[in-house]
């Protein structure tokens, strides 16, 4: 060939690296060079000027060391870090979202990989989003690209005390709420298919596949190193990254931690009689809190969270027989149950986390990096897309002398979120604790309780109320 660019020693080194070591990671290096054009002037509407090749000479040859500068960098590649992207990416920012591609359990890789390549087979993570969720999900015009025959709307939630459905009883529903739906169950998988065919349509969107090893900051913005010595400069960086986040570890926040002894067990069954788009939950004080979910057709998602001992026992059994130890809850409603797809079952340790601080200097954490509560409520994703809607509008908010990472912007985030963190935690944790006191008189109070609270309408709507969320406060309706 005459074209001159093969003789680049850059592109020779990535030939050689490609043949040697992975041809996918050099071919999208490859890519990434032939974008910015190392031997031209930097694409502008990509990312500013300040984007550059730092080049490293070794043994002679060229290692590559990116250096990238973009208004957010979001670290955490999960539903709510990705969302985190799109939402900013549509308000006019440039976002760097940093993927470390770790694979933190192989299993639950793979059974996510089979669930969606597959129509009878179910992710076994599922979320139950609230109106709010939805309708960040619907502005961000990720609703419409999931698979809407996968997902299933919660039209009831019937709740049981102790003696499995004998004791207390309170039910919710739409109608008596005054609203269409109480929620949507959505699987992980299809959540996150959704939302990376979206970001392939984001413009301002940029995916580094990286690892961040460091972060420093300057007046003007925060610059995380990465770990292959490239850099991120931004005005901002959103730790999405999770219970164990690094971001929020780098800021010096510290945290309440308080482990329930409990594991979360899922798994998916087929049910004899019609779920009815009704969720139900049981509370005993000795076995712990099942939750049924409704799936698409006659199928339910098992979330139990069961103490330790137990969990131990539920994850080594035969699928039928755990199928027909769940049965015992719900032969009255649901008939008997059998495992759907290969039956299979997973555990989460379940624990409550409580940073003392959801900002730092310019820095933000959404998700579970600002929070984890227990899942008997189902209000864990949805307080990270309201994270995530907050945060959206104190920076689009904000006061034009500012900049997206000041500290009026980030103060106002705080105070927006404090109270409806704070009050889920408390009552998350007040009621596991309550539930899992095994005393004859306690159980008594307790039913009494729920039974008195479903004779009150009104009061039961406020609940609904605050469960399902407050209007998006990102639509184009703000005050």
């Amino acid at each position: 060939t005459t074209d001159t660019r093969i003789f680049n020693p850059l592109l020779y080194r990535l030939s050689y690296q490609a043949k040697a070591r992975n041809y996918s990671k050099a071919k999208q290096l490859c890519k990434d060079v032939d974008e910015r054009n190392v031997c031209s002037r930097y694409n502008e509407r990509a990312h500013r000027p300040a984007d550059r090749f730092s080049t490293l000479i070794a043994s002679g040859f060229s290692i590559i060391r990116m250096h990238y500068q973009s208004d957010i960098c979001i670290i955490g590649n999960g539903a709510i870090g990705k969302s985190t992207a799109l939402g900013f990416a549509q308000a006019g920012a440039s976002v760097t979202l940093l993927d470390a591609h770790v694979v933190l359990d192989a299993a639950a890789a793979t059974a996510a990989a089979r669930a969606s390549a597959s129509g009878t087979d179910w992710d076994l993570r599922v979320y139950a989003l609230n109106p709010l969720a939805q309708a960040l999900l619907a502005r961000l015009r990720v609703w419409d690209a999931l698979d809407l025959s996968r997902v299933t709307p919660v039209d009831a939630m019937t709740v049981y005390g102790d003696d499995a459905g004998q004791g207390g009883r309170l039910g919710f529903d739409a109608y008596s709420a005054r609203v269409g739906t109480l929620a949507w169950i959505v699987e992980d998988a299809n959540l996150n298919q959704a939302l990376d065919s979206a970001l392939k349509f984001a413009a301002n969107v940029r995916r580094v596949s990286g690892r961040a090893d460091g972060m420093a900051s300057d007046a003007n913005a925060q610059i995380v190193t990465l770990a292959d010595g490239g850099s991120v400069r931004a005005e901002l960086v959103i730790g999405a990254d999770g219970p164990q986040s690094w971001v929020r570890a780098q800021a010096g926040i510290d945290i309440d931690y308080r482990p329930y002894g409990q594991r979360a067990v899922v798994a998916s069954f087929v049910t004899e009689k019609p779920h009815r788009g009704i969720a139900r939950q049981w509370f005993s004080a000795s076995q712990g809190i099942i939750a049924l979910l409704p799936l698409a057709g006659d199928h339910v998602s098992l979330v139990w969270s069961a103490p330790d001992a137990l969990a131990d026992i539920l994850i080594a059994e035969d699928p039928q027989a755990l199928a027909r130890r769940v049965s015992v809850f719900c032969a009255d409603t649901l008939g008997m149950l059998a495992p759907l797809g290969l039956g299979r079952s997973r555990a989460f340790p379940l624990n409550m986390i409580r940073p003392h601080a959801i900002t730092a200097a310019r820095m933000a954490l959404v998700g579970d990096a600002a929070h984890v509560v227990h899942p008997l409520a189902g209000q864990g994703m949805n307080l990270g897309f309201a994270d995530v809607d907050a945060l959206l509008y104190a920076v689009d908010a904000r006061a034009a002398h500012c900049d997206r990472g000041d500290a009026r912007v980030l103060s106002r985030y705080a105070r927006e979120r404090r109270e409806e963190i704070l009050l889920m935690q408390l009552t998350t944790d007040c009621l596991q604790r309550l539930f899992a006191i095994d005393f004859e008189p306690v159980r008594i109070v307790r039913n009494i309780g729920m039974n008195l609270l479903d004779s009150l309408p009104t009061l039961k709507r406020q609940l609904v109320t605050h469960a399902i969320g407050r209007r998006p406060t990102t639509s184009n309706e703000r005050p």
